[in-house]
């Protein structure tokens, strides 16, 4: 990945990118989340739904964007929250939107890069929420944040194959690197895994994976990874 103009791709980016979840009720925006910004939106409610119980819980948002995620975990009452981001605009944008929600002093959020910052503690929750759009390295994010979270993790993959995917392919070759990803591709990744149950949702354009880290993190279990399939699109 070239994580340069990942990174200033989404500096430049972060005003329009913050305003997804907010959008003003027009007849284009509601074309427009119909169409590109459904996943999103399910992929926010499934994490604050996974998340549970969050009262007195830590969780790690590993490219935290403009914060959403974070400050509304916090709101609901997790102890601390954690946010990495590798663009200045985002990180800018979460902080003062954690001091106008109220949670700044159970937010945190950081400019790093997720394989270079060192982790001196685990948490409860990792939530990693269009994140692997944009890693070549797909499975060494897995190792790591197997190793850090102690409950579970939240991943969104991108859909491969399909004319949204091809679109956004194009829109993307003069930005950033991006991967997208099939559900075979997904399953394999998460087979060498240690958890002890992944979840792999379609939703929308997206894929959800929710994995179990519990029992792994307890005792390093040494039975094979239980791939579970859901083909319902839940929430739609």
């Amino acid at each position: 990945m070239q994580e340069n103009e990942t990174a200033k791709f989404f500096d430049t980016y972060s005003d329009r990118f913050d305003s997804i979840y907010g959008n003003e009720n027009s007849l284009l925006n509601k074309v427009v989340n119909c169409l590109w910004r459904k996943s999103m939106k399910l992929r926010y409610l499934k994490t604050l739904e996974g998340c549970t119980p969050i009262d007195g819980k830590t969780v790690l948002d590993i490219g935290c964007g403009p914060g959403h995620f974070s400050i509304a975990l916090a709101q609901r009452g997790a102890k601390k929250v954690f946010g990495i981001d590798f663009a200045d605009g985002m990180i800018d944008l979460a902080k003062e939107r954690a001091k106008q929600a109220g949670v700044a002093d159970h937010c945190e959020f950081r400019k790093a890069d997720f394989f270079d910052h060192q982790l001196l503690e685990q948490f409860d929750y990792s939530i990693l929420m269009g994140f692997m759009d944009y890693m070549a390295n797909p499975a060494s994010v897995i190792e790591r944040i197997v190793k850090i979270t102690r409950c579970k993790a939240f991943f969104s993959f991108p859909e491969g194959g399909t004319f949204l995917a091809w679109q956004r392919k194009i829109r993307y070759r003069n930005r950033c690197d991006l991967f997208l990803y099939s559900h075979e591709q997904i399953a394999n990744l998460f087979r060498d895994a240690d958890a002890d149950d992944i979840k792999i949702e379609k939703i929308s354009r997206d894929f959800f994976v929710t994995a179990c880290l519990e029992r792994s993190i307890r005792s390093q279990a040494e039975s094979p990874t239980a791939v579970l399939i859901s083909e319902g699109n839940s929430r739609q």
